[in-house]
């Protein structure tokens, strides 16, 4: 058995849940299979700072839908993705979400403590299952204060995350449904290592901010034209490039900026 540490405000203290990796290990794996390299921001820093920091990097599985933080929470961990994917979610009032950015093997959830910011105002929520490794807040901020590439790093995706919000609030106004559901799909799939992951119609739906009945409409559309296989909650890219034919151009202005401003090679 692994655990993962979920945040409840209201409680003030970490509650851990049991996560069971057989009914989790296709899409989790264990820790041998996931090496610190899996990350690309780990991946791009030098054997001196790894050697550094490998003894304070914690393995740990994430089951689809395990809450890293919630709202208000404050954040007592990073979490550097190898093959899972982190939903940043703005909760309104009445409970309804909406994804405003995702994380994956390209970066980290939690940089914002580096900045002074002990809490966070966004929910963040595992999307699609998978590892990550996880720093205490105390460990990154140290290793930021002392300079250097991870403090480089750091800053620069940031600025990268900044960007996503900001297209993801356009594209949502802007652009028609299947557009979203392309721009979505292949942030993903940069993002994992394979072309399958886990997600729901009703997840998709509550990412968007919109009515499953229009997400079904949507994924029907794009498994019609070849595009996508959707079987069992579990979607399968079969044509990348029909997918950025489809989308709008808000998902090639994010990987455009990742590109710029990281120092790893932008995805393929």
């Amino acid at each position: 058995m692994f655990y993962t540490e979920r945040q409840y405000p209201e409680q003030g203290d970490s509650i851990r849940q049991t996560v069971s990796v057989l009914s989790n290990r296709r899409a989790i794996g264990d820790a041998q299979t996931h090496s610190i390299g899996s990350n690309r921001l780990l991946a791009v820093l030098s054997a001196l700072d790894l050697e550094r920091i490998e003894c304070h990097l914690e393995f740990i599985p994430l089951a689809a839908g395990d809450v890293l933080y919630q709202s208000g929470s404050h954040m007592r961990h990073v979490y550097f993705p190898t093959t899972s994917i982190i939903s940043l979610l703005h909760t309104m009032a009445n409970g309804a979400c909406a994804e405003i950015a995702l994380i994956g093997n390209e970066g980290v959830a939690g940089a914002s403590l580096c900045m002074g910011d002990e809490t966070t105002a966004c929910r963040a929520v595992i999307s699609s299952a998978g590892g990550a490794y996880r720093m205490a807040s105390r460990v990154i901020k140290q290793e930021f204060a002392r300079g250097g590439t991870m403090q480089q790093l750091l800053l620069r995706y940031s600025q990268a995350l900044i960007t996503q919000m900001g297209q993801t609030a356009a594209c949502n106004r802007h652009h028609a449904l299947e557009q979203q559901l392309c721009r979505r799909l292949l942030l993903s799939l940069d993002r994992i290592s394979s072309s399958e992951f886990a997600m729901t119609h009703q997840s998709i739906a509550n990412m968007l901010g919109v009515r499953r009945e229009g997400v079904t409409e949507a994924a029907g559309k794009l498994q019609a034209a070849g595009l996508i296989r959707y079987t069992r909650g579990r979607i399968t890219i079969l044509d990348r490039s029909g997918l950025e034919e489809r989308t709008c151009e808000c998902y090639a202005a994010v990987k455009r900026e990742n590109g710029r401003l990281l120092r790893y090679a932008a995805v393929a």
